[in-house]
Order: C-alpha cells, then structure tokens, then sequence
C-alpha cells in the first residue's frame, strides 16, 4: 500500500473508535475485546479497489496470525473475509508493529488443529459455530517481505 493511499474505517462507530485509539498508540490501547488480543487488518475492497481497516481478535500458529471469520455465527461471511478471497494481500498491525502479509483460509484439517486454541483464547466462537451451518473459516495471515 503506497504511504499516500487512504484507507477507510469500519462504519461501525465501536470498530471505528477502537481501531482509532488502537493505531494512534500502537496498541496500547483498543488491543483487546473481551480480555482477547485484537490487530488492525487493512485488505482491499474487492469491487472498488479501496483500501479497507477493521479490528479483529487473532491467535497464533507459530510465527502466523490467524482470524476466525466468525460474524458472530452469522449465516453469511463477514465481508473482510470475502474480500480476502478476492484480494489476499493485506496489511496488518499488531501493538506496535506493522507489516505486509498474505492470507489464505485453512484446510478442515489445519483448522481441527488451531480450533481448540482460538476456542480457548475467545470462548463465543465455540457458540458461534454451533449458531450456524455455514462452516466458520480461519484465515492464516503469513508475513510477506515488505
């Protein structure tokens, strides 16, 4: 993303007043939801090019981030995730550090792997999940060079 490009916040006035308290302080403040550790997620709209920021609760595989897509067990996917598909380049800030990654939405497998770990970390998504048919994805974010 060129230094010169906007990006425009969540219409959720709560997103959008976290998001602004978590980026002017580097995430010192805004950097949890309910006792969870949040990042800020900047990924492209996939219709108008624009770039997009919302906050988003992450665990960890590793050296990985990883984003459940849960939309509180909504039947649909959250937009960000569909424009992820389309759009998998992004950029991310976690506390103070920022950097380019790549997303992509795990296997069944993968996933049966990290679940009980993002279950432990925000204990709602095991309810989100049992909410809805639709089958919640994860996303893995692995950091690209800048």
């Amino acid at each position: 993303m060129a230094q010169d490009e906007e990006v425009v916040v969540s219409p959720q006035d709560w997103v959008a007043q976290q998001a602004k308290e978590y980026e002017e302080s580097d995430g010192a403040r805004g950097g949890t939801l309910q006792g969870a550790p949040c990042l800020l997620l900047d990924y492209r709209g996939r219709r108008t090019g624009v770039w997009r920021r919302t906050v988003l609760i992450y665990g960890r595989d590793g050296e990985d981030v990883l984003l459940v897509a849960s939309k509180g067990g909504a039947d649909t996917h959250p937009l960000w995730y569909v424009n992820l598909e389309a759009e998998p380049d992004v950029r991310v800030q976690v506390g103070a550090e920022r950097f380019s990654a790549r997303a992509e939405t795990l296997s069944p497998e993968e996933k049966a792997r990290v679940w009980p770990g993002l279950v432990e970390l925000f204990p709602p998504y095991e309810g989100y999940q049992k909410k809805t048919d639709r089958d919640i994805p994860i996303v893995r974010l692995r950091r690209t060079k800048d």
